[in-house]
């Protein structure tokens, strides 16, 4: 499952960037040519949280469509399923524009730090 790698590279990045504040929220864009099954990420990202400044923070996901440039016709395409070809010539001379990300795009974070919440 690799969506706990995932999950745990997320909380690292969230923690590294929150310097010691809760983190409310992490949004991150992930590509459908990620295989990235959300329920599980979202499962393996509660996991990987837990004991950190990242525990109990909303994961939102944006889920970016394959999207392809084809490099006979010159037109785009958003593909829903394989092969990634061109939809309107059929040719595999494509190159993806999207689809393949995995970004964490935002964090919302606590104003205070969570040693000075606590006194």
């Amino acid at each position: 499952m690799h969506e706990l790698a995932l999950a745990e590279a997320v909380v690292a990045i969230a923690e590294e960037h929150a310097r010691g504040r809760r983190v409310a929220r992490v949004e991150l864009r992930v590509g459908r040519l990620r295989q990235v099954v959300p329920d599980a990420l979202s499962f393996s990202f509660e996991l990987a949280a837990l004991g950190t400044v990242v525990e109990g923070a909303e994961l939102a996901l944006e889920e970016v469509p394959v999207c392809l440039a084809c490099r006979t016709c010159g037109s785009s395409s958003v593909i829903e399923d394989l092969p990634l070809g061109c939809r309107r010539c059929g040719s595999f001379e494509v190159d993806v524009t999207s689809g393949e990300e995995f970004q964490v795009v935002a964090l919302e974070l606590e104003p205070e730090p969570v040693a000075a919440a606590r006194r």
